[in-house]
């Protein structure tokens, strides 16, 4: 296992965490995606640990908290071993307030993820979507005041918007409040609009990008061909992320004949193509199966070619949008020029 830094706190996180969306079944939604039970989840944990992983993100809503439980005591006696994260924001109650980015949910959210996890401390206390009907200096004060009551260590921010993360940041630099390190937000083969505008953001202002579903939802998986997949599959039954799927066929098309060629599995190849972006400091994996996270695992191994690069970019590359295509004028382009 390698290990990145996370944006500039000197933490080191393997650059393979290990997600846990699959772990409980409360609710009809959570029930398709994973409903693994506690033998299960001890496996994939301390396998992932076996292996060298460091990094484990978890959020409230999973399986309405069950995920957060189950997790706590998979990590029973191995707690200093991780980087646990965790996410707050969606609704866990039935109460008018028991969902948002108010102080007064934050609050009640991140003592709540405390008790389940069995841990006094969060090191990665993550915000899990914007909150439109929230001031976000609130929000910041609330997670600085975490993070100097000792509960918090680092903040983060999930599935924002750029011109919403950096407001984010703009107000944490004026107020001296503590600022989101990173973004954990969809990016795949199958899904790069984070390029247009995020990615450049993060590199601008030096934050840590975590990526989820680099499988594009199990779509990337190999199993799925233009005359059917695994109905079996969680695509099967949960069409999510939403992906253009002629696209995606076509970018398969080069998976598989990339796999082939050097002797690895199809979402080993999707997978280093991920962390072959020197903006990735880690990519999620979740996994129902040892098998699944297994084979996960072994795509840190996976060298791709330039040439290989080359060809899984042309096959997925977006197309351009304005104000982009204007750059490719180039017509005032001053020699030396910084390019995203």
């Amino acid at each position: 296992m390698k290990y990145r830094q996370l944006a500039d706190t000197g933490v080191f996180v393997s650059e393979l965490c290990l997600g846990t969306m699959t772990f409980g079944g409360t609710g009809q939604i959570w029930e398709r995606i994973g409903g693994i039970d506690q033998a299960a989840v001890d496996g994939l944990v301390h396998r992932a640990l076996d292996a060298g992983i460091n990094f484990v993100d978890t959020a409230n809503v999973y399986a309405a908290g069950e995920s957060e439980t189950m997790l706590g005591k998979a990590l029973a006696g191995k707690r200093q071993q991780v980087v646990l994260a965790t996410k707050a924001r969606g609704r866990m109650g039935q109460g008018a307030n028991d969902v948002g980015l108010s102080r007064l949910h934050v609050l009640n959210a991140v003592e709540a993820s405390l008790k389940r996890m069995g841990t006094d401390y969060i090191d990665l206390y993550q915000i899990h979507r914007f909150d439109p009907l929230t001031n976000i200096e609130d929000t910041l004060r609330t997670l600085d005041d975490l993070v100097r009551a000792g509960k918090v260590r680092y903040i983060g921010c999930s599935n924002l918007a750029a011109w919403q993360l950096m407001q984010a940041l703009a107000i944490s630099r004026e107020q001296h409040l503590e600022r989101f390190r990173c973004t954990q937000s969809y990016y795949s083969l199958a899904g790069r609009e984070l390029e247009r505008e995020m990615i450049p953001l993060l590199k601008d202002q030096k934050l840590g990008l975590l990526v989820w579903s680099p499988l594009a939802g199990g779509f990337l998986s190999g199993k799925f061909t233009r005359d059917g997949g695994d109905a079996a599959a969680r695509r099967a039954t949960f069409d999510f992320p939403p992906v253009n799927k002629e696209k995606c066929f076509a970018i398969l098309d080069v998976l598989h004949a990339t796999a082939g060629r050097l002797s690895v599995t199809v979402p080993q190849i999707a997978l280093a193509w991920v962390l072959a972006n020197s903006a990735v400091t880690s990519v999620i994996i979740g996994a129902k199966r040892l098998s699944q996270l297994d084979d996960n695992l072994k795509a840190v191994d996976v060298a791709l070619s330039a040439e290989d690069l080359a060809a899984l970019n042309d096959v997925s590359k977006l197309t351009p949008e304005y104000p982009e295509w204007m750059e490719t004028l180039g017509t005032d382009r001053r020699p030396g020029e910084r390019r995203y």
